[in-house]
């Protein structure tokens, strides 16, 4: 089973009312195959950013110092990060490493 795990590493905000601007993301993707020694794990990852236009007259309106990580991601998730789509990739890259389709080399030594 693959575990992802979101995060916001870093956030761009104006200075003048604290509204984040930027959300930079990322997802790490990990899945271990096998047990005790025998066992890897394959991992994947993928980064982005999503732009944001704060309104702080908004009825909605977190101040900065409120704002927690999860609402962040949310912001995110509504504002075109396709949160599925996303942890799709991330799967089919993770399949390919365990059951590879390509190999590259020469049959001589």
């Amino acid at each position: 089973m693959t575990t992802f795990n979101w995060a916001i590493p870093e956030c761009d905000r104006e200075l003048s009312d604290g509204g984040i601007t930027t959300a930079h993301w990322r997802v790490n993707a990990s899945q271990t195959v096998g047990t005790g020694d025998d066992a890897v794990t394959y991992t994947a990852t993928s980064y982005g950013t999503c732009g944001f236009t704060p309104d702080p007259s908004a009825s909605d309106w977190t101040a900065y110092d409120s704002v927690t990580e999860q609402q962040c991601l949310d912001w995110c998730f509504a504002n075109g990060v396709d949160k599925d789509q996303i942890q799709t990739s991330l799967q089919a890259n993770i399949d390919l490493q365990i059951t590879p389709t390509n190999a590259s080399g020469v049959p001589w030594t």
